[in-house]
This record gives structure tokens, C-alpha cells and sequence, in this order.
């Protein structure tokens, strides 16, 4: 290939990624609307409900995850929390997340859910503990946006093969519909 091609393709190549990212930007704007902004790191606190705690059965074990604002600002989050498990020591232990329904509760699908300061939101966290390939969890890492900001609830189950079912945020607790 000339040089002069090489330029064409590079160049191409950065017109669509601009194209895209300005198509994508414009997307998330009127998705989120006018009113609020996206939740910033820090402002944002998950911890667990007891509401969850009738979530039992057929090996099947499960909480609700809630999240507060805990800033001053009206601001909005969307879709599905970032989930790691931790052993004990807080050491990493393999995590799958699979998003959908889960055993207790039907997915809302990601949407936009507006949290003013002091608002929750909810998903139903799921997994299953009959012993296969046990991950032995103490704690759980949650980012409520899936950036590297996250809180650490406790957990204290075995989750066969680390896998956990997340519905996503929604600003009433999940149901089975």
C-alpha cells in the first residue's frame, strides 16, 4: 500500500470513529433527557435489602441490591450494576454476570432511572448453591454504573461456579411479574 493510501485509510478510519461517537453522544443525551445528568463516582451507595431474604428455593438464593444517592444532585443510572466476588481477605475469586430474568424476579431491561438525592433503586442479585465448582463468597463488589467506583456488601454463600443473575435497576424492587 502507498503512503498516500495508508493516509486515506487512517483517515477514513478516524471520520467514522468520530461520526460514531458524536451519533452515540447525541443517543445518550436524548436518552437521559434533559433533566438529569449521569451519577458521578462517590455519589452512589448499593447495599443489600431484607426484602431479598425471602428469595429462597430449589437451590436458588438471592437479595436485592439497593442503591441510594447520596449526593446533592438529581442524577440518573442505566442498565445493569458491575458484580465481583470476593473470598475471604477480600482476595478475588472468578465472577460470572448473567443479565436477564432471574429465578425470583423478570428483568425490566436497562432503562434510565432517575434518582433524586436520597432516591433508591433496586435489581434482583441470584445464584444458585449446590456445591458445584463452589465459589466460597464473603463479599460482593458492586459498581452501580460499572465504572471502578464500587461498594462491598457482604455475602457469605457459596455461588456454584461464581455465576450470579442481575436484573437491572429499576426504581421499584424487581417482581416475578
Amino acid at each position: 500500500m502507498t503512503m498516500r493510501g495508508l493516509r486515506t485509510v487512517v483517515t477514513a478510519a478516524a471520520v467514522a470513529v468520530l461520526a460514531t461517537g458524536g451519533i452515540a453522544g447525541a443517543a445518550v443525551a436524548a436518552e437521559s433527557g434533559a433533566g438529569a445528568g449521569a451519577c458521578q463516582s462517590g455519589t452512589l451507595k448499593v447495599t443489600t435489602t431484607d426484602a431479598g431474604q425471602s428469595q429462597v428455593g430449589m437451590n436458588h438464593a438471592g437479595t436485592y441490591l439497593k442503591v441510594t444517592n447520596t449526593g446533592d444532585e438529581t442524577c440518573a443510572i442505566k442498565g445493569y450494576a458491575g458484580l465481583a466476588l470476593e473470598g475471604a481477605g477480600h482476595t478475588a475469586l472468578k465472577t460470572k454476570v448473567r443479565h436477564g430474568d432471574t429465578y425470583f424476579a423478570q428483568d425490566p431491561g436497562a432503562h434510565t432511572v432517575t434518582l433524586k438525592p436520597g432516591g433508591v433503586a433496586y435489581a434482583d442479585l441470584v445464584w444458585t448453591h449446590t456445591g458445584a465448582d463452589a465459589a466460597p463468597a464473603k463479599y460482593l463488589q458492586v459498581s452501580p454504573t460499572g465504572s471502578n467506583s464500587h461498594s462491598v456488601v457482604p455475602l457469605q454463600d457459596d455461588v456454584d461456579n461464581g455465576t450470579l443473575n442481575l436484573t437491572a435497576w429499576s426504581a421499584k424492587l424487581p417482581t416475578a411479574g
